[in-house]
């Protein structure tokens, strides 16, 4: 926020220079960015009187002014065509200095000397408070022969405030003035004198009232004003908003930015006669409904938008931006004016939404002052009136609809002294009396402070805490070193397990990589996910930093594929071992699906040269990774065949945990290698991380005292039946004395059925009490085989 030193020295008495105030303010939270003086440069211009004003006589473009200043007078040469004869301007006699370091002197114009010149807005460094071309015109009173730069108060500094979120109340000159009174105790502020409306009566005019239908709206009130004249505001007005970042435009509109920008609370002036109906309700958008902003663009509007509303019709989006079907214009006679106290977080996410930040809206979104509304409402009706530009009406129309009510937060003096090591409640209460704060009640190690209606962040006695802390000074607050902590923290379980299975992965050669959360849309259909899947739902983000990063991702295989395709595109042909953890995102009816995965790919490399090729990564050699990640927590996983719309066929399989899908192991299909020109195989897998974040203890045990026998039993199955399906039918049916059973061969061809294969199974049998003898092993491993073909299965 930009501010005025002059401007803040009218509104209060600051017994100290702007850069002694602007370290007191940075140390007490509010950083002042910069300090910069207005025109530096500027100096030795004058107010003179256009005396004559005759047509050049060798150039029929330019024109010879006679000027007079008091001290004496010139001639001087222009182009410009808006300068008459009695106009007061601004003069820079010769070897006065322009804005920009011109220094200017007598120069000849088609065999006319110019004695100095005449000077516009831009040359005095002040392009904005002029609305036409050529020179600019001071008023008839400005006192001929005053010093231009002192008298149009650009012998000032500008400040740029950081103003912090939560501190709404500081985005005004009387907000900046309140706090440098706390900051400085010889500083006060100087009383505004503001002139009260009244609340009952009728207007001349046909009003029907107000309506709110919605709690977005806690309070709306409305001014009127009659005989309007619309024309350039005061010269000092105009050099305010300049100074302040804001464009001059009319006295209207220019009234409305001043008191936002003295006050800190956005006002509106609507156009009576243009409002479709002597009414104003607000309520909330309807889906799609559509509105053109003062800006002359069309809006999409959405439920959660507030509007300002005459006769069902849109005038206004509230708290954001007026409409061009009400906006004040040259013909404007009567208006209303609006002062009202929207939900911040409403009009900031509207704001967002439709990109519109207005000076309103920054500061709505921050919290604006119920208390000050009618003020300024007040305040702007009084400026329209001492200004000349209309006649205003001596009664406010309100609507309220339930109200934010007082704040009352108590301090203790044990809370004081844990905090600041200091529990000195007097001086406590005289820095919160400062800042506006209201003793209320007081007991021995307690003491109620009444919140002032402005300080929308304090609410709780840390918030009272830190007031002191920042207004005394956190450089007076000793300094000391921490308690000790008889036990060290200990990280979660989460932690634990990302930890272990960091670990593991870079011991199987993988590098860690973090990828964005936001990517392309574009990710569906390249993946070739169906419209049934869950990944294909992705969550749009409201406001993407581009089309990019336009929604957040449903799997981690989107980037990790495009990591190693910019590792490729930057001339890397060698193998590519990857691996992510991290969440993703699924929309569904009622919100977002989040979950935490483990993902990695494995790309083979460009590299024709291979010395070793049969040690390039398989599906195989994949699946071994994704095992070890299981055994990092103790768990087995389990593979069965199954398809994924970007996996090569009959090269993919779904991760089984305890019996339930938590993931995939595939190939990329080539199609989609081609595409993104990796010229090389891609192995993939990803995997819920729910199932690993348990506590893992390992179970000790004596080592076996007794041999084991050893069994193999060969069964034919089909093609299409798995083989753990096979093992889990062998483990349900085995003896109680199996330990462990193991697939040896895998076996196609002659005496083999086609369509069928045999696979071989080592069982071995083992008591912890004692040697097992052949014949009870025998007849054991019998009724395995027995019931195994009562299963259906055929025995080789």
């Amino acid at each position: 926020m930009k501010l005025s030193w002059k401007w803040l020295q009218e509104i209060a008495f600051l017994p100290v220079d702007a850069f002694t105030l602007a370290e007191k303010l940075t140390a007490a939270g509010t950083e002042v960015e910069s300090i910069e003086e207005v025109a530096p440069n500027l100096a030795g211009a004058v107010i003179a009187s256009v005396r004559e004003i005759v047509p050049h006589p060798g150039a029929p473009h330019l024109k010879v002014a006679e000027v007079e200043w008091g001290e004496g007078s010139a001639r001087c040469i222009t182009a410009a065509t808006n300068v008459k004869k009695g106009d007061r301007v601004p003069y820079g006699p010769p070897g006065a200095v322009l804005a920009d370091g011109t220094i200017l002197g007598v120069r000849d114009f088609d065999g006319a000397s110019s004695e100095g010149m005449m000077l516009s807005a831009e040359e005095i460094g002040l392009p904005s408070i002029q609305e036409e071309e050529g020179i600019l015109i001071l008023p008839p009173d400005a006192p001929i022969g005053e010093d231009v730069r002192s008298w149009l108060g650009l012998d000032d500094v500008v400040m740029e405030l950081s103003i912090t979120p939560n501190r709404g109340d500081l985005l005004s000159v009387l907000g900046v003035a309140r706090e440098c009174c706390a900051i400085i105790p010889e500083a006060r502020l100087k009383g505004l004198k503001i002139q009260r409306l009244d609340d009952e009566g009728e207007w001349p005019l046909p009003f029907e009232g107000i309506k709110l239908l919605h709690d977005g709206c806690l309070l709306y009130l409305l001014g009127l004003v009659t005989d309007v004249n619309i024309a350039p505001s005061p010269i000092n007005v105009k050099v305010k908003l300049a100074l302040s970042g804001m464009r001059p435009i009319n006295n209207v509109v220019d009234a409305t930015n001043l008191v936002m920008l003295l006050l800190g609370q956005p006002l509106h002036a609507f156009d009576y006669d243009r409002l479709p109906s002597p009414e104003i309700t607000v309520r909330t958008a309807k889906d799609g409904e559509r509105f053109i902003t003062l800006d002359n663009k069309e809006r999409i509007l959405t439920p959660s938008d507030l509007l300002i509303t005459s006769g069902g019709v849109a005038v206004g989006i509230a708290g954001v931006m007026g409409g061009a079907n009400t906006e004040v214009t040259e013909n404007t006679r009567r208006i209303v004016v609006e002062s009202a106290i929207f939900d911040p977080i409403m009009i900031s996410a509207t704001s967002r939404r439709l990109g519109i930040a207005s000076e309103a809206a920054y500061r709505f979104a921050r919290g604006v002052d119920p208390a000050g509304a009618r003020t300024a409402l007040e305040c702007v009706l009084q400026l329209l009136r001492e200004w000349g530009a209309a006649v205003p009406h001596p009664i406010v129309k309100s609507e309220a609809r339930g109200s934010r009510g007082s704040r009352i937060v108590s301090l203790r003096g044990t809370s004081l002294e844990k905090y600041l090591l200091s529990g000195d409640m007097d001086e406590a209460s005289k820095i919160l009396t400062r800042l506006g704060f209201e003793e209320v009640v007081r007991e021995k190690d307690r003491t109620a402070f009444l919140v002032p209606t402005y300080r929308l962040d304090v609410s709780i006695e840390e918030d009272l805490i830190e007031e002191v802390a920042r207004i005394k000074g956190y450089d007076s607050i000793p300094s000391r070193l921490p308690p000790f902590l008889h036990k060290p923290g200990e990280k979660g379980i989460e932690m634990k397990v990302q930890g272990r299975l960091r670990e593991i992965g870079m011991a199987r050669g993988y590098a860690e990589v973090v990828t964005y959360s936001f990517i392309s849309p574009d990710f569906v259909p390249l993946l070739r996910f169906k419209p049934n899947d869950p990944r294909s739902s992705a969550v749009s983000l409201l406001n993407p930093l581009s089309k990019d990063q336009a929604v957040l991702r449903t799997s981690l295989l989107p980037g990790l594929l495009e990591a190693v395709c910019s590792n490729v595109r930057n001339g890397w042909r060698a193998p590519v071992r990857i691996f992510e953890m991290g969440r993703v995102f699924c929309a569904k009816e009622n919100g977002v699906l989040e979950e935490d995965h483990i993902g990695g790919v494995a790309f083979t490399g460009k590299e024709a040269r291979v010395l070793y090729p049969e040690l390039l990564d398989d599906l195989l050699s994949v699946k071994a990774d994704v095992e070890a990640f299981a055994a990092a927590s103790g768990l087995e996983l389990s593979f069965v065949s199954g398809e994924e719309a970007f996996a090569h066929k009959g090269q993919s399989a779904h991760i089984l945990c305890e019996g339930k899908r938590i993931g995939y192991l595939a190939r990329i299909k080539p199609s989609i290698e081609r595409k993104l020109e990796l010229g090389a195989s891609v192995y993939a897998f990803e995997f819920d991380l729910s199932p690993l974040t348990r506590e893992f203890f390992p179970h000790y045990a004596l080592s076996d005292r007794f041999p084991p026998v050893m069994r193999d039993v060969a069964i034919i199955v089909p093609k299409g039946k798995s083989a753990d399906s096979v093992l889990d039918d062998i483990k349900r049916l085995a003896s109680s004395l199996v330990c462990s059973i193991r697939l040896f061969d895998v076996y196609e061809g002659q005496g083999i059925p086609q369509g069928h294969r045999s696979l071989a199974f080592s069982l071995e049998y083992r008591s912890p009490e004692r040697t097992l003898s052949d014949e009870e092993v025998e007849e054991h491993h019998r009724s395995l085989r027995a019931a195994l073909s009562r299963e259906g299965y055929v025995l080789r």
